[in-house]
């Protein structure tokens, strides 16, 4: 069965059941993820090198596996759509992002606050309504990213193996690569290695929300705004998306206590509902330009 036709498949999948509620794989692994963390780190204390193994032990056994049962015959391609249907998160990022929008429309901004804060890790409790609308924004754009098109991208290039890879990859880096004491060492390896299977799907994302978007503002955003973003990957993506949407997004934002001063991103109306709305618009129709992309790649090299 084709890549085009998995890939639809898999996509489908995601917004017929969304997530599983129960059981999904991901927070069984997350378990085994903070066991594994537990044995390793020493605090603070130790080596780059016990992140190191640490990664190894958690992603690479499990990948084995999948590539295992994916060259099965016959159920190798139930085994293709499952982890892709696994690894992407694009219903549940609507689920995430809609009730935000919706609240903000309803001038309910304690119930904003609420629902914006199961998406960022920034403090909520004293965002006023554009505060919210500019968090959320951003997070439909960055997560649709990390959640929706790396994991299609990956899934393209190398099938289940490349996309359970790549999903597990990210959870580490979002349990273990933080800037503390208790992870500089430790999950150095962790955020390295994300960054470097983030790298490639950032810049075509970043080239879709420019194409799908104002095009020339998009561009102009990603060059000049993305370098002085913290993040090498969530820079382009976001700069573009926010010049797409005509939106100013970054600036101040509090985090664990200490406030930061993020360079602009974007550049034209303040984000509200709107934005918040735009930008999943955004994601999906990129979702669709890629899936079209897949099946016009296969249709031509068949």
């Amino acid at each position: 069965m084709s890549v085009a036709l998995l890939s639809v498949a898999g996509v489908a999948l995601d917004a017929l059941l969304g997530e599983p509620k129960r059981n999904h794989p991901l927070v069984a692994f997350g378990r085994y993820a903070e066991r594994i963390e537990q044995r390793f780190n020493a605090g603070g204390r130790g080596w780059r090198s016990h992140g190191v193994t640490a990664w190894f032990i958690a992603v690479v056994p499990l990948t084995v596996v999948i590539t295992f049962f994916s060259w099965l015959p016959y159920i190798g391609w139930l085994v293709e759509v499952a982890a892709l249907y696994c690894a992407l998160g694009l219903r549940s990022l609507g689920e995430h992002v809609e009730p935000v929008a919706k609240a903000l429309r309803g001038d309910d901004l304690e119930e904003a606050r609420r629902r914006v804060g199961y998406l960022v890790s920034r403090q909520t409790a004293e965002l006023d309504a554009t505060d919210v609308a500019r968090a959320a924004t951003e997070s439909v754009l960055e997560n649709g990213s990390d959640a929706v098109f790396a994991a299609i991208f990956w899934f393209a290039v190398l099938g289940a193996p490349g996309v359970v890879l790549y999903r597990l990859s990210n959870t580490l880096d979002a349990m273990w690569g933080y800037r503390n004491e208790r992870f500089e060492r430790f999950g150095w390896a962790s955020a390295k290695i994300d960054d470097l299977l983030n790298y490639i799907p950032a810049r075509l994302v970043a080239l879709t929300y420019a194409l799908l978007g104002k095009t020339r503002l998009a561009l102009r955003c990603w060059r000049t705004q993305a370098p002085k973003w913290d993040s090498p990957n969530a820079g382009p993506v976001m700069a573009a998306g926010a010049g797409a949407l005509g939106v100013e997004l970054g600036g101040a934002a509090i985090y664990h206590g200490e406030l930061h001063q993020r360079p602009q991103l974007g550049e034209g109306v303040p984000a509200d509902a709107t934005s918040i709305d735009r930008g999943w618009q955004l994601v999906q129709r990129g979702v669709w330009l890629w899936l079209l992309i897949l099946c016009l790649g296969t249709e031509f090299y068949a």
